[in-house]
């Protein structure tokens, strides 16, 4: 899962959310030197990325990708589900997505002097380009695929996967849709035990 869903699946906790945002840059046991409701949200992230890794729905979305973008199928994948879950907000929470995104860098910004370089470094093009907003229409996606070719500089072609987003729409929602509720149950059991 990519940005929005991990933020979503951290549940209300706010440290919890800023360490399942921060979580790809704290490796092995470094999770222990920050704060324990962080410390959970890294290990929550971690749980969710097994989690997804090793399910079969994911899989199959990957599948339809696999010939053409190699490893890079499963970046495009957590991108691509990021976006139905932009799109069906609605059915996911309460609050608009354009005010949870805001209330998220606001988060963010009052909490700066905790996150690593990198988050620091990218946090404002995030928030001025709105990434995750951008996440609910297919031109957005398309501008986040671009941006993530241009980091693997061209190799991934990761910005073509546009096409097969338009041309399997209907399957990739519908994988995404059966797997979200799998996960979000998960996750709900996952916080209680950490």
């Amino acid at each position: 899962m990519n940005f929005l869903a991990h933020i979503y699946l951290s549940g209300d906790e706010e440290d919890v959310i800023i360490g399942n945002f921060i979580a790809d840059g704290i490796k092995g046991k470094r999770y222990l030197k920050f704060p324990p409701g962080i410390a959970k949200g890294i290990l929550l992230h971690r749980a969710i990325d097994t989690f997804t890794d090793a399910h079969p729905t994911v899989h199959q979305s990957t599948a339809r990708l696999h010939k053409n973008y190699s490893h890079y199928s499963g970046v495009i994948v957590d991108i691509l589900y990021d976006h139905f879950l932009a799109k069906n907000w609605s059915q996911y929470s309460n609050q608009p997505l354009d005010i949870y995104v805001q209330d998220f860098y606001k988060l963010l910004r009052e909490n700066f002097t905790i996150l690593p370089a990198r988050i620091q470094r990218m946090m404002p093009y995030m928030i001025a380009d709105n990434w995750l907003l951008s996440y609910a229409t297919v031109e957005g996606i398309g501008k986040i695929l671009a941006q993530m070719n241009v980091r693997t500089k061209g190799i991934s072609k990761m910005n073509l996967a546009v096409e097969e987003l338009e041309i399997y729409y209907d399957e990739f929602e519908a994988e995404f849709t059966s797997f979200f509720e799998e996960l979000i149950s998960y996750c709900n059991n996952k916080r209680n035990q950490l």
